[in-house]
């Protein structure tokens, strides 16, 4: 395991990332899945999918500290947390990168490898005012902050449902070559809740998390 971070923060919240060098067999052997995280994983057709899906569930493991694995679960609307565990945690995996965070408070996580395709996506993400933000030298890096933060934020919220440009709001931000921070907000019926958000450029992979403390 090639750790790339491992981050405590303030009020107990924890992130870490790393590059996923071990096999898909490595990981079953370890984890000792339960019986619906076995058809779960089963059903992911793409090994390089199933590898990062199987990583993720890992560095969770790691991050908890715990001699004995809690199982992985969802939620009636499909939100991951940990058996016998209060906090919050929030998954991401792309292109061999597995990321994790947990927090005993609202949190997400989101690692993108930077392409060029998300272009053609942007006008379904993006608000006029957060495209007016965009410079030319930095746009497409610019494009996944906000897509990450979109996505980290669709986690926190774990309800579903939620329209990108409508229900989850990014306050506009001039792009910082290495490590930044915004707000995000996700408004939609009774929930209106504001998040901070912190990005990282790493490597050709941009890092999100968001948190509600």
């Amino acid at each position: 395991m090639a750790l790339k971070i491992h981050q405590t923060l303030q009020n107990r919240c924890e992130y870490a990332i790393w590059k996923i060098e071990e096999s898909e067999d490595f990981f079953r052997s370890e984890l000792a899945l339960a019986e619906a995280e076995v058809a779960q994983v089963n059903r992911i057709k793409g090994k390089g999918q199933r590898l990062e899906w199987l990583a993720s569930r890992y560095l969770i493991h790691l991050m908890s500290g715990r001699a004995q694995r809690g199982i992985l679960v969802k939620d009636e609307f499909g939100k991951p947390y940990l058996e016998g565990s209060s906090f919050y945690i929030s998954l991401s995996h792309s292109n061999r990168q597995a990321a994790a965070i947990a927090a005993p408070f609202l949190v997400g996580i989101d690692i993108q490898k930077i392409v060029g395709k998300i272009e053609r996506i942007a006008h379904k993400y993006m608000r006029p005012d957060e495209m007016k933000s965009l410079q030319a030298a930095t746009r497409l890096a610019h494009l996944h902050v906000y897509w990450g933060a979109k996505e980290a934020l669709y986690k926190a919220y774990g309800r579903k449902s939620l329209d990108f440009r409508t229900h989850i709001l990014v306050k506009p931000f001039a792009y910082d070559l290495s490590v930044g921070y915004t707000k995000g907000r996700v408004v939609k019926g009774d929930f209106d809740v504001l998040f901070d958000v912190y990005y990282q450029l790493l490597e050709d992979f941009i890092f999100v998390y968001v948190l509600h403390k």
